[in-house]
């Protein structure tokens, strides 16, 4: 597994050697995996034959975790809904403790190419959901998040100074959503509402994405604040959660 990782640190096509290194085995070692997942299907041959890169069959197993995923199959009609009535891209990401992953991306008028992937990491501290969702923690659990995270600047608009981040966090526990604009893609402000499991713990986060080309700050908080709270709330009632994000 640790030579499949190796390809989330670089986005191009890989040597054995640069996969050994990667890994932490040695060359010999790395030729006999990576021989193993190409007859597998879980590597490939890049463009030209230059190096190894991941191959379709690691796809079939993201469709596996996706389909036998009970919140990702309940939360589609709803994202969908959302999404009718916003206009704007609407995704729904799970939480994996300093980060989050999206699972589900609905697209809208015009997007960037990482924007439309599922699978994709981003830090908890940064990313409006992963802010929603600490704040839908116990104070004592986020502080703990907050601290192991690297907190790197993702764009100059990114707050990563602890005092900052907790200002952000009571904002969304006081609002029962989180914003941020241009902390993670400059020109984009999105909102991001908790979704909670019948324990009353964060589980995912619905993201609304928008340009700050098409909306102010205030008129996005206030068109898509109560859809966002609303979905979320509908979504955390399906776990079991009687409570209200």
């Amino acid at each position: 597994m640790r030579v499949l990782e190796a390809f989330g640190q670089q986005a191009r096509p890989l040597s054995l050697a640069e996969l050994a290194a990667a890994s932490g085995l040695d060359k010999s070692a790395a030729q006999r995996i990576a021989h193993t997942f190409q007859a597998l299907g879980y590597l490939e041959r890049g463009a030209g034959g230059a190096g190894l890169v991941p191959g379709k069959r690691l796809l079939d197993r993201s469709f596996d975790a996706l389909r036998m995923n009970p919140l990702v199959e309940r939360a589609t009609p709803v994202l969908q809904e959302l999404r009718r009535t916003v206009q704007e891209r609407v995704d729904l990401s799970l939480f994996d403790g300093a980060s989050v992953v999206y699972a589900v991306r609905l697209q809208s008028k015009r997007e960037s190419f990482f924007a439309t992937l599922v699978g994709r990491r981003q830090p908890t501290f940064s990313s409006s959901g992963g802010r929603a969702m600490l704040a839908a923690l116990p104070s004592a659990e986020a502080e703990a998040i907050l601290a192991q995270s690297e907190r790197p600047r993702l764009t100059p608009r990114t707050i990563t100074d602890l005092p900052g981040l907790r200002r952000k966090i009571a904002e969304a526990r006081r609002d029962g959503f989180a914003l941020t604009a241009e902390e993670t893609l400059l020109g984009e402000i999105v909102l991001a509402t908790a979704v909670r499991d019948r324990e009353g713990r964060p589980v995912a986060a619905i993201h609304v994405a928008a340009s700050l080309a098409e909306w102010e700050v205030d008129a996005f908080r206030r068109r898509v604040g109560p859809l966002a709270i609303e979905a979320a709330r509908a979504l955390s009632q399906a776990e079991g959660w009687p409570g209200a994000p």
